[in-house]
Formats: structure tokens, C-alpha cells, sequence
């Protein structure tokens, strides 16, 4: 097994990260190599954030939900066999997709000591708006639910696709954005009057603090403005446990038996921002194991030089004009010339991806069709884990 391939990563590691930009087979990418470690007899559970109903189909699950599911076993003697492999003994894979809402209401469980507070927080309908929205929640609960998986024994290894944000390392800073937007002077400024009266109330404050809240109130509803500040007292009630779960999980993700997977395509967008994962991870000592470039042009075959005689031949035979025939060379030259060109472009992208990340990219060519069923991710695991 060559030490830091992908076949290693699935054979040694407790856990791995895929992450990348939306678009670039993440998701994929994450199932395949869960699938992988299954068949190679670990005990396996990969955690999706947003799949393509196709990879479920793929997966033989009717649907992925916050209830682990185990995948049937026919699915992963299919890909067996496809491979042309023997499955190894005692290897199971189970999924689930989070479910953001519910991830975060256990941390808030996990962490509200007084029942009565909990409660209030559950029923509250600002909370019941923001924690589907707050700035980092869908990227703490994955984390947060990452952990508290780790702490099992039921697994060898857990894949986490990381969430479908504009930023894939969002997650990295979302127990810190959790945080801010409690801690934000503005929602302290809401929640003064609650605070200090007791209930949300404008006699406790100076003047002007006064005034420019009865003016907020007559705008949004006197009403509202208690909710919200009702909320976020309750709620800073447990945000010592959610910074304790931060501070756990970026141990966690240090360990060495954690490893990092980047995915990308060979487009220089998506390279560019490749790199920029891989200069944030090592900038918090977290070690990228691996590496996958997704839909690469590989070189094609040259032009035959006997191209046009030969179509001239065939030509003759079906009654089909010079001028026609002179066209189709033409189109025929252009498609060649144009595979050559995005083969070398790809390949450049490679070469300057290989030299920063220090891992050989393992390619997954343009595939003629979407990864859809078993026999499609048995072709994909090829290309990753030879």
C-alpha cells in the first residue's frame, strides 16, 4: 500500500474531511472512499451535508435522513464485484445526511443544565427562526455532530462531506461566528433592558439608550424586540458549553488520525481555491492526506494523417461532396486541436497543485455520465483507490 495514497488514508485514518467548492464531486468523492474502507472490512460512517438525490439511489437508500442507515450489502458486493475484488470480513457502511436543525438543538440540549431554560430557548420562535440560519450554525452542528460521533466505538472510520458553503472551510471559524453574534454590542444593546429589569423593559436605561429603542420598537414590535431579547439571555446561558465543543473539535481535527482530502476540478478557479484550503489548513496544523482532481481532459490520440484521404474514400462511396467532406475535416481538426489544449491545461493545473500540496492528485477523468447507481461509483473508486 503506497504510504499517504488515498488506499492508506482509508485503511489507517479514524477520520477524513473532504472539502472543496460546491460543484466538484465532493460528495462523491466522501461516499466512495467510505464505500471503499467498508469493502476493505472497517466498520464505516460517512456524514453527508447536502447529496444529490442520485447518490442515495447509488447508495441503495430510499432517502438520506439525520437516522444513520446502513447500506445494503448487495450494493457493496456490487461495487465488489465490479472492482473485481473479495470483500473482506466484518466491513459495514452506514450514511446519514445532517439535518441542521436537529443537529444543533442536541448541542443546545447537551448543554442547557436547567431543563426550564431549555424549554424557553426551544419554544422560542427567534430560535426556532435562527438556529436553521445564524451565521455558523450549519457548520458547527456538522462538526459539532462529528465529535460526538468520534467519541463512539461503533466505527473505524467516519468521512465527513463538509457543508455546501461559498467558503469550504467555513466550518474552521463557525464556533467563533456562533459566538460573535451573541456576544455582537447590538444584541447586548437589545438585551440591556431584559437584563436589568428583569423583563423587557425601557426604565432601567439612560435617556438615550431610551429613546433610540422605543424608536426600534415602534418599527419592529415591542413584542419582537422582548423575543429577541429573551433568546439571547437564555441562550448565552449555554454558550460556555458551545465554546468548550469548539475548542474539542479543533483538538480533534489535529490528531493524527485525522487526515484532510481537498477536491477540486482543473479549472484555475477551483485550483486557486484549493490551495487556499490547503494554505488555511496547514495554517492551523491540520494535515491534507490527500488530494482529488475531478472531470480532467486527458490527452487524446493525434490527427491521423491519412484522415482525409480516408474521408474523401468514404465520401465517394456515399455520394457526399468535396466541399462537404473538406467541412467535416475541419470541425474534425478543431476537436482534436481543442482536446489537446484543455489536456495541457489540465495537466499545468496538476503539476502547480502536486508541487504546493505535496500529495499526488489522484485524477477522476470527464466521465461520460453522472455517478448515478453502484456501477457508476465502482468506476470512481478505480480512479481513487487503484
Amino acid at each position: 500500500m503506497e504510504p499517504g495514497s488515498l488506499a492508506e488514508l482509508c485503511a489507517s485514518r479514524r477520520i477524513l474531511v473532504v472539502v472543496g467548492s460546491g460543484g466538484v464531486g465532493k460528495t462523491t468523492t466522501a461516499a466512495t472512499l467510505a464505500l471503499v474502507a467498508a469493502l476493505k472490512g472497517r466498520k464505516v460512517l460517512v456524514l453527508t451535508i447536502d447529496p444529490a438525490r442520485r447518490l442515495a439511489d447509488a447508495l441503495g437508500l430510499q432517502a438520506l435522513g439525520h437516522d444513520i442507515q446502513r447500506v445494503p450489502d448487495d450494493k457493496l458486493q456490487t461495487v465488489a464485484a465490479q472492482r473485481g475484488m473479495a470483500r473482506a470480513a466484518g466491513g459495514y457502511l452506514d450514511a446519514m445526511m445532517l439535518d441542521q436543525k436537529r443537529a444543533f438543538d442536541e448541542v443546545v440540549r447537551r448543554y442547557a443544565s436547567d431543563p426550564a431554560v431549555l424549554n424557553r430557548i426551544m419554544n422560542n420562535s427567534i430560535y426556532q427562526q435562527i438556529s436553521s440560519s445564524l451565521a455558523g450554525s450549519h457548520e458547527y452542528a456538522a462538526v459539532s455532530k462529528l465529535y460526538e460521533l468520534a467519541q463512539t466505538t461503533d466505527y473505524d472510520l467516519l468521512v465527513l462531506d463538509t457543508p455546501p458553503t461559498e467558503n469550504a472551510l467555513d466550518f474552521l471559524d463557525a464556533p467563533d461566528k456562533v459566538s460573535q453574534a451573541v456576544d455582537s454590542p447590538a444584541v447586548q444593546w437589545i438585551m440591556k433592558p431584559y437584563t436589568q429589569a428583569g423583563t423587557w423593559s425601557l426604565r432601567m436605561l439612560g435617556m438615550g439608550s431610551a429613546i433610540v429603542l422605543r424608536g426600534l420598537a415602534r418599527f419592529a414590535g415591542s413584542a419582537f424586540l422582548a423575543q429577541i431579547a429573551e433568546f439571547f439571555v437564555e441562550f448565552s446561558q449555554v454558550m460556555t458549553g458551545f465554546r468548550e465543543r469548539a475548542l474539542q473539535v479543533r483538538t480533534l481535527l489535529r490528531k493524527p488520525e485525522v487526515s484532510f482530502v481537498l477536491v477540486c476540478s482543473p479549472e484555475p478557479l477551483s485550483v486557486e481555491e484549493a490551495l487556499y484550503f490547503h494554505e488555511r489548513l496547514m495554517a492551523a496544523q491540520m494535515a491534507v492526506g490527500g488530494c482529488v482532481v475531478n472531470r480532467v481532459h486527458a490527452p487524446g490520440p493525434t490527427m491521423p494523417e491519412d484522415l482525409m484521404p480516408l474521408l474523401v474514400s468514404r465520401s465517394e462511396l456515399a455520394g457526399v461532396g468535396r466541399d462537404d467532406v473538406q467541412k467535416l475535416a475541419d470541425e474534425l481538426s478543431r476537436t482534436y486541436q481543442e482536446q489537446q489544449i484543455l489536456a495541457t491545461a489540465d495537466a499545468r493545473s496538476l503539476e502547480r497543485l502536486a508541487q504546493t500540496v505535496k500529495v499526488v492528485p489522484r485524477r477522476i477523468p470527464m466521465l461520460e455520465q453522472d455517478i448515478h447507481d453502484a456501477a457508476g461509483i465502482a468506476l470512481v473508486s478505480q480512479y481513487l483507490v487503484p
